[in-house]
């Protein structure tokens, strides 16, 4: 079940949240909420429900055994990092390996069809950094199974994000209140995040995905940088859109999770874009990946294969593709080139600025066209499209026409001007509150609308 659905809006969302009203004390409400996410899951994977189970216990015995005994506790930590990224490897990454092993070696090694549960990057992230705080002494380990299969399992956040540590919401998981204020703040939130998906992504998507889906040879430099940009929108509406949605819907319910996104296009360096795109992720890599390989603590040289080591790692856990892979490795380049020459990244004035600003825009782009490529010659083959692709060729410059049309200007303007904190003017205002409950009901009408009529809605989360 995904939050852009008829089901989840109409039926799931009213039941829970009622429930939870109704229902007394926190306990029953711990106890439906734990319910409620499983049987979520369960909607689109019926069989997986019991792998999360079963990597929620195993994280769960981990985290009591290190308590239980301190002596061990580094071989128990490092047995629990192992199975959980043995579970990744498994579902994630084993055809990735064989293909790439047949590759190589030219042979013809079976290649294993095995689906991908939706989330599994998510919810184990989520597990080990459990296990992780519990050995550096950061939380306590939690004794009661239903809690922590609560914080692992939780459905706002469960198959998209953000990455949520233990730490953040086990006072709220003990005790927690709904609020008015909370609960309205919560709906807005999760409407503008509902409207970021169905409305701006939806409609650039389905440009990106026509314009990918077409041979390369048939396109020209205007349809490849329509195709670039409207990528480039899609994952950021879809990715925050999400985000947004499950920071609302876990307000609704008395939990706070931190912010994933803070206008990462309005950047003036690949540095900055990182310190505001998927923030979640970036955290997480930093507290558990790169301050234990010695961060920036032992010269230079130390500090940029530390930085090529996290960015690697987290284009693999995007999925299992070179273009992943490239993706990650190209940010890490960006990121030691700024490092090396901080005239790139340091502010200057206006001037300066407005080409910092191009820079990066330009640098995330073209990422994003590696990372939304199928393979990296159609990587390649796209971006020299784009910047020599000048033929008069006439069924490409149609193909490129085809996509322009009023709903696609009129999206692609709302989501560039959504791209920059635009809501910091309207608060200051004194207008916010009556502009916010106007606008949240019109973008709810408008995005049910959309869903009613079963347009183009996918789901990109599969790939992560």
């Amino acid at each position: 079940m995904v939050f852009s659905s008829m089901v989840f809006l109409c039926i799931f969302l009213p039941v829970v949240f009622l429930l939870h009203l109704i229902l007394p004390g926190i306990r029953a409400k711990n106890w439906m909420l734990l319910l409620a996410s499983l049987v979520f899951y369960a909607y689109g994977e019926p069989v997986y429900v019991l792998l999360m189970i079963a990597s929620a216990f195993v994280n769960y015995l981990s985290a009591l055994l290190i308590e239980k005994k301190p002596s061990g506790k580094k071989a128990v930590m490092t047995i629990n990092v192992i199975l959980n990224l043995g579970v990744l490897v498994l579902f994630k990454y084993t055809g990735f390996l064989a293909e790439s092993f047949n590759a190589i070696f030219g042979t013809a090694v079976p290649v294993p069809a095995i689906r991908l549960p939706i989330g599994i990057s998510f919810f184990t992230f989520q597990a080990m950094s459990y296990v992780i705080d519990v050995y550096r002494g950061v939380t306590e380990p939690q004794k009661n199974f239903g809690k922590v299969l609560l914080y692992i399992s939780f459905f706002p956040q469960l198959i998209a994000g953000p990455i949520v540590k233990y730490h953040d919401i086990a006072q709220e998981i003990e005790n927690r209140t709904q609020t008015v204020d909370g609960v309205m703040n919560g709906i807005r939130r999760f409407i503008a995040g509902l409207s970021k998906k169905v409305l701006i992504s939806n409609t650039v998507g389905l440009v990106a995905d026509t314009l990918f889906a077409a041979d390369i040879s048939g396109l020209n430099a205007a349809a490849a940088w329509i195709g670039a940009i409207s990528y480039m929108l899609q994952i950021y509406f879809d990715f925050s859109g999400y985000s947004d949605m499950a920071i609302g819907l876990g307000e609704m319910f008395g939990f706070h999770f931190k912010e994933n996104f803070n206008y990462p296009y309005i950047s003036g360096s690949i540095r900055e874009f990182w310190r505001r795109w998927h923030m979640s992720l970036s955290g997480w890599f930093q507290e558990y990946l790169y301050i234990p390989l010695g961060g920036n603590r032992k010269g230079k040289v130390r500090t940029v294969i530390n930085k090529f080591i996290v960015f690697l790692c987290t284009g693999i856990w995007h999925g299992a593709n070179v273009t992943f892979l490239f993706w990650g490795l190209y940010h890490g380049c960006f990121l030691m080139l700024e490092e090396f020459v901080p005239a790139i990244r340091e502010k200057g004035g206006r001037v300066k600025s407005v080409f910092q600003h191009i820079y990066a825009l330009l640098v995330v782009l073209i990422g994003f066209v590696f990372f939304r490529a199928d393979t990296m010659s159609q990587g390649v083959a796209w971006v020299k499209t784009m910047f020599t692709g000048f033929n008069a060729n006439p069924a490409a410059m149609s193909l490129a026409l085809e996509q322009l049309t009023p709903l696609y200007f009129v999206t692609l303007a709302v989501g560039i001007v959504a791209c920059c904190p635009v809501k910091n003017l309207v608060k200051k205002s004194g207008a916010y509150e009556a502009v916010t409950a106007i606008g949240s009901l019109v973008l709810l009408a408008l995005s049910m609308l959309s869903l009613a009529s079963g347009t183009y809605n996918p789901f990109i989360y599969f790939r992560f």
